[in-house]
């Protein structure tokens, strides 16, 4: 649970940097971006896990660094379960983010301008405020996605009880060992994603 709530906000912040650029470009380097930001709901998890490891492993191209600056090892930690479902959660908020700044009438931060507001300051006090129902609902989505993450976590993160292991990950081991606990946990992840997904509901099929 730790883990999916730290990538839920993590992806909140780089989703929303990335879906306030994205508001901002057209064309080819914006579609180009989007398809960037967006790889990781269609890309098999356990790719996407073994790319994590080429990055930021202990020899990857950025691990490296990071191990030999701070000492710091990613993969196989709890840091490394944070990095694997902030990756495959990040999308959800970019988009949902980046569907509300759309449709936002571009007048309200022509007002602000005019008023003396600076862009960080439009975006903060203005932009941000305005799509609140976007912003909360990218997080939860997130945090769903990073709740019932798997291929890119066992990849990265490992399978280590009581340090890397997340629930689905506990799904998978209990299935050998303890078909009872198995289904409990399935039907709580159940759960939680239908909550979601109704809490949601009027935001994708509004009442007619």
């Amino acid at each position: 649970m730790l883990s999916s709530v730290c990538a839920a906000g993590a992806a909140l912040v780089l989703g929303t940097l990335i879906a306030l650029q994205l508001s901002n470009m057209r064309g080819a380097a914006a579609s180009t971006l989007r398809a960037v930001v967006t790889l990781p709901m269609v890309l098999p998890p356990v790719v996407g896990g073994a790319a994590l490891l080429f990055a930021f492993g202990r020899n990857g191209l950025v691990g490296e660094t990071i191990n030999n600056a701070t000492g710091l090892v990613l993969p196989y930690s709890l840091a490394g379960v944070v990095i694997a479902n902030t990756f495959v959660a990040t999308p959800f908020v970019v988009l949902t983010i980046e569907s509300g700044l759309r449709s936002l009438d571009s007048r309200y931060e022509l007002a602000a301008a005019t008023l003396g507001a600076g862009p960080l300051s439009t975006k903060l006090r203005v932009v941000l405020p305005m799509i609140r129902s976007s912003i909360v609902a990218g997080t939860f989505l997130a945090w769903a996605r990073a709740l019932g993450e798997f291929g890119a976590t066992i990849t990265f993160a490992g399978n280590i009880p009581g340090r890397t292991q997340t629930l689905p990950l506990a799904v998978f081991v209990a299935m050998e060992t303890n078909r009872g606990a198995a289904l409990a946990m399935s039907l709580l992840l159940v759960v939680i994603s239908l909550t979601v997904l109704v809490a949601l509901r009027d935001r994708w099929w509004p009442s007619q």
